[in-house]
């Protein structure tokens, strides 16, 4: 918990807002209710351990911070995120309420720590080190399933490996999801190829696929399982210029098929942004950044 004055409140709300959820309180002195609500949010941000901040503002003495969040009576709590009010509550609710409230927006310690654990996973990724990578990604997923982030870089990764037998069972708790999450339906259209080339006699043929489409260009079926069978092999820049063939000649065909299977792969391949200072933007990955314009400006021909 921390007193906040007009001074110190850009640091200690709006830029602390930026890292974890910050709840003002505006109190006073005076006030019974915010004696009673006092030391209810104080013990909660002690139990919170840190997943989010308690910031205090008496109103009588900062009437200018009241005024620019049009208080009009207190106790008044504010949680701001990312520099921005979010929501807030008026009086001086029971614990079992604060917490409801505080539950809507404040990340779980579960949550949390997959989050950690994914950074440092990315981390090991970085030194070339994938069994850290997989040790960690692998803890997150289990420590909370529903970080789709995680899951989406622990599948890829046991792709990249080429277990894929590891890859189903990991992906299987999201796959309800692939119609609506870009990421997870990227990875279904990964395993869907591998799958399909496995399953297809004369698959891996490349010499096959060449002759057929030297005869007929738009032999679209054949520059899809050649970019399938291309997927499988990681050879994205490859299947993405097979995709772009067809797309060339019918951007339509197949429902979309070969749009959807390119931009699942951009998705596949974009690498983690780079860390840079605040205020800066991350710079696109090149390839990544290449193949979305040539995207574009064949989708918008």
């Amino acid at each position: 918990m921390i007193d906040v004055t007009v001074e110190n409140f850009e640091a200690e709300v709006i830029a602390a807002s930026m890292e974890v959820p910050v709840l003002v309180d505006f109190w006073a002195p005076w006030c019974g209710p915010c004696k009673s609500l006092g030391p209810v949010l104080e013990k909660l941000e002690t139990e919170y351990e840190g997943r989010f901040r308690l910031a205090k503002i008496d109103s009588d003495q900062e009437q200018q911070l009241a005024g620019m969040f049009g208080i009009r009576s207190i106790p008044t709590c504010v949680l701001l995120m990312n520099g921005q009010p979010v929501d807030g509550f008026m009086g001086a609710l029971p614990e079992g309420k604060v917490r409801e409230f505080l539950d809507k927006h404040v990340p779980t310690a579960e949550a949390l720590e997959a989050e950690e654990q994914e950074e440092e996973a990315q981390d090991a990724l970085a030194d070339g080190d994938t069994d850290t990578a997989l040790e960690k990604l692998q803890h997150a997923v289990a420590t909370d399933p529903a970080n789709d982030d995680a899951r989406f870089d622990y599948v890829k990764l046991l792709l990249q490996l080429g277990r894929d037998d590891d890859a189903k069972v990991a992906f299987a708790p999201v796959i309800a999801k692939a119609p609506n999450a870009r990421k997870i339906a990227a990875l279904k259209v990964w395993m869907d190829a591998i799958d399909t080339v496995a399953t297809t006699e004369g698959a891996g043929d490349t010499a096959a696929f060449e002759a057929k489409i030297a005869a007929n260009k738009r032999d679209f079926d054949a520059r899809l399982a050649q970019a399938r069978w291309l997927i499988t092999e990681q050879r994205w820049t490859d299947a993405m210029d097979e995709l772009l063939e067809i797309l060339m000649r019918d951007k339509a065909w197949g429902d979309e098929v070969a749009r959807k299977t390119y931009v699942a792969i951009l998705e596949i391949i974009e690498p983690p942004k780079p860390k840079v200072a605040d205020g800066q933007i991350p710079p696109d990955d090149p390839v990544v950044a290449t193949y979305r314009r040539r995207l574009s400006s064949v989708v918008l021909s």
